[in-house]
């Protein structure tokens, strides 16, 4: 399958010698001249990656590439600049690019530049093919009833919707059932509903023949029939666009697909997962989700907690975010700080367990001395901390006796039994108002 490239590059000599570069080596490109041309090309095909200009008049590449990045794609992209600006680079990388390549640029530097996105690109997909790596971090109550149901399912073939916040680790649970089902030596592919254009959708989800529309130069397999044998996760499927949510089902049913362009329809065997941050039944009230399709994909309900309803959990995931960042990162890290513990037990993480994992890296990164402290993580999370102590003389009772609680937790790295000792209160107070906090 051939690698599809979007040059962007309002220097009309450029344009042409960098496509030429790229045509040359076997890719397949598709050169506009400015960032709103190119903006509209990516809402009606698939790339691979992105070259851009930065310095462009209109949208300029900065411009383009935030505005793709704020539709949901996730593209990686490659800088080219005649500039050489230091703030040029640095947004760069801020931003994601893969490289950043200074004009005029050696071919053999955009060359290596694109295979090192390849390799990254190969990776994920092997990672997403479901090697047994998967794991769900947390002691909590709420995080073992949670491996229990797992394990329940798995061994089932039933549907599961998988219900949680964003980050919250729908995809995570989603591999752990596919490993631990009957097709776990088959393949695991997650589609993000969310991120494909409506337009696109169809031909991705079923594939199509050669001819079946302007463009379709070759046949192509859809994701359905690349899940054969394994596990589909349909990810955020409350965005699914409605007109398709008739042939979705009718998959479901029959277990066949047909490709865009033929007649034929071909058998496949797929377990079948979704998973959604929205409330599907107020969908379907609202008339944007098809309820026969809501009843057939809801057999099995997980629910996993937000970060938020298991603080308890912090701590050993902060321990396994570090290890695997230092060990990615390659440096010498070994523990968090007591101070910058607190900060992170006292956040309320609207973005769950991928927040966490986001501002651990960060931290990593920065660190100089071997131990996190409150200099290595964001300013958002240390103003929040700084806000709530001066707070805490307008609080009530009720929310001081909670805000203690929470720190005798952080103390004792979640031991309740511990923590009512420390308080000195009988155990039972602490479950109690643990679970009248998370019922308000």
């Amino acid at each position: 399958m051939s690698f599809k490239i979007l040059l962007v590059d309002d220097d009309v000599e450029s344009l042409a010698s960098t496509g030429r570069i790229l045509e040359f080596s076997d890719y397949e490109v598709v050169a506009v001249s400015s960032g709103e041309e190119a903006l509209k090309k990516l809402q009606s095909s698939l790339f691979d990656l992105v070259v851009t200009d930065v310095r462009m008049p209109g949208m300029s590449g900065i411009e383009f590439v935030a505005a793709y990045q704020k539709l949901g794609f996730s593209v990686p992209f490659i800088v080219m600049t005649a500039f050489g600006q230091v703030q040029d680079a640095v947004w760069a990388m801020k931003m994601g690019a893969v490289d950043f390549l200074l004009k005029p640029f050696k071919r053999q530097s955009l060359l290596d530049s694109i295979d090192l996105i390849k390799k990254r690109l190969k990776k994920a997909d092997a990672s997403r093919a479901g090697s047994a790596s998967s794991t769900l971090v947390g002691s909590s109550r709420a995080m073992q009833e949670l491996r229990m149901l797992i394990e329940q399912v798995a061994k089932t073939e039933a549907s599961v919707l998988i219900l949680g916040e964003s980050g919250s680790g729908k995809e995570q649970v989603a591999k752990l059932i596919h490993e631990r089902s009957s097709v776990s030596a088959g393949p695991f592919v997650a589609v993000n509903c969310a991120a494909i254009p409506e337009n696109l959708m169809e031909s991705e989800l079923f594939g199509y023949e050669r001819g079946a529309f302007s463009g379709a130069d070759h046949p192509k397999m859809g994701l359905i029939e690349a899940a054969n044998r394994g596990t589909l996760l349909l990810d955020e499927i409350g965005d699914m666009p409605l007109s398709l949510q008739p042939k979705l089902l009718r998959f479901l049913e029959e277990q066949k697909v047909r490709r865009l362009g033929s007649n034929q329809e071909k058998p496949v065997q797929v377990r079948i997962l979704a998973a959604t941050h929205q409330n599907l039944s107020a969908r379907v009230k609202n008339q944007a989700f098809r309820q026969d399709l809501y009843y057939r994909l809801d057999v099995m309900t997980l629910s996993i907690p937000k970060l938020l309803d298991r603080l308890e959990d912090i701590p050993e995931l902060t321990q396994f975010f570090l290890e695997r960042f230092a060990r990615e990162y390659q440096k010498p890290v070994r523990g968090i700080d007591t101070e910058a513990q607190a900060i992170l037990l006292e956040h309320t993480w609207p973005g769950n367990v991928r927040e966490l994992s986001n501002v651990l890296e960060r931290a990593v990164v920065l660190n100089q001395t071997g131990v996190i402290g409150r200099g290595d993580l964001p300013p958002h999370l240390t103003q929040s901390a700084h806000e709530s102590q001066a707070n805490e003389l307008g609080m009530s009772l009720k929310e001081i006796e909670d805000l203690m609680i929470r720190r005798a937790l952080i103390a004792t790295k979640g031991d309740r039994a511990q923590a009512a000792r420390l308080l000195g209160v009988n155990e039972r107070t602490i479950y109690r108002r643990i679970s009248k906090s998370k019922e308000e």
